[in-house]
């Protein structure tokens, strides 16, 4: 059934709707089709937006075969709110303050101890 994992992969997606939707407006504001242009803010969206959908994919992956594989309820749930929590600190420390790197940091490493945990816990599973 994948409850928990379905749980997660709702909200992620509403994350990439609002994270696409900023960068449709900025494209817009900024009359910029392709690219960034110059626009610094809308480097930093098409990132945030680009960033997420590399990772997040393989994380909910991870995810749904962990829960598949019969991986505890509350490990899935660390690995949702992992790959969660840590897209949304990456989106706040990319799309702020360039001096403020804690937040981008910590979303990167929330996301990369998510895919590190899953990805082990599905080898101790198969092995």
């Amino acid at each position: 059934m994948l409850a928990t994992t379905s749980l997660y992969a709702a909200l992620l997606t509403a994350m990439l709707l609002f994270l696409s939707a900023r960068v449709i407006v900025l494209r817009n504001r900024e009359r910029v089709a392709i690219g960034t242009g110059q626009s610094e803010a809308l480097l930093r969206a098409t990132r945030v937006q680009g960033n997420f959908s590399e990772y997040v994919p393989l994380g909910l992956i991870l995810m749904g075969l962990c829960e598949a594989q019969g991986v505890p309820g509350w490990q899935i749930h660390l690995f949702g709110a992992l790959l969660f929590f840590g897209r949304v600190s990456h989106f706040i420390g990319v799309s702020g303050d360039e001096k403020s790197l804690r937040p981008r940091i910590v979303g990167m490493v929330m996301t990369f101890t998510m895919l590190a945990m899953a990805g082990l816990r599905l080898l101790f599973v198969a092995l």
